[in-house]
């Protein structure tokens, strides 16, 4: 299984009263979706399954991609790695899978699945790690096939 992590791209700064769900992409993170989705697109396998945060960010960063995705609930902030690995099916899922959210979720998968001593990982905002596992066995530690960040692209 290809396990695709993609932190959302830097967004506006949360001020007291705002809805951090509603808070959308600065010009800047505009700017990382679409280097990063350009590199993507030309990567991610045409039958890639796209799940993505509920939170404005989040699903602003996945429409630069411009392919079909779905919104979880599961992924909003404040969700858990665990919660990530039971959605995407990790590692049996038969297909890529494409995640589209926060720190410090998928940082802390990324930890887990390639066995830091840490229990989380600093994830940049707009970057990505893309995680392979061929064992289809949880305890097998993943391989990192690629980490991308926007500003090298």
């Amino acid at each position: 299984m290809d396990l695709i992590l993609w932190r959302h791209a830097e967004a506006l700064d949360w001020v007291l009263g705002c809805d951090d769900m509603q808070r959308g992409l600065t010009p800047q993170g505009e700017k990382q979706a679409a280097r990063m989705a350009a590199w993507l697109d030309r990567q991610l396998p045409k039958g890639a399954r796209i799940c993505v945060s509920p939170a404005r960010r989040a699903e602003q960063t996945a429409q630069a991609l411009g392919r079909k995705y779905k919104l979880r609930p599961a992924l909003a902030p404040g969700a858990s790695a665990s919660q990530l690995l039971e959605l995407v099916q990790w590692p049996d899922a038969n297909t890529t899978v494409l995640v589209v959210g926060h720190q410090p979720m998928l940082g802390q998968a990324v930890a887990q699945l390639i066995g830091l001593q840490s229990t989380d990982c600093s994830i940049k905002k707009g970057a990505l790690w893309w995680l392979r596992n061929r064992e289809r066995d949880a305890s097998a530690p993943a391989t990192v096939a690629t980490v991308q960040s926007p500003e090298f692209l």
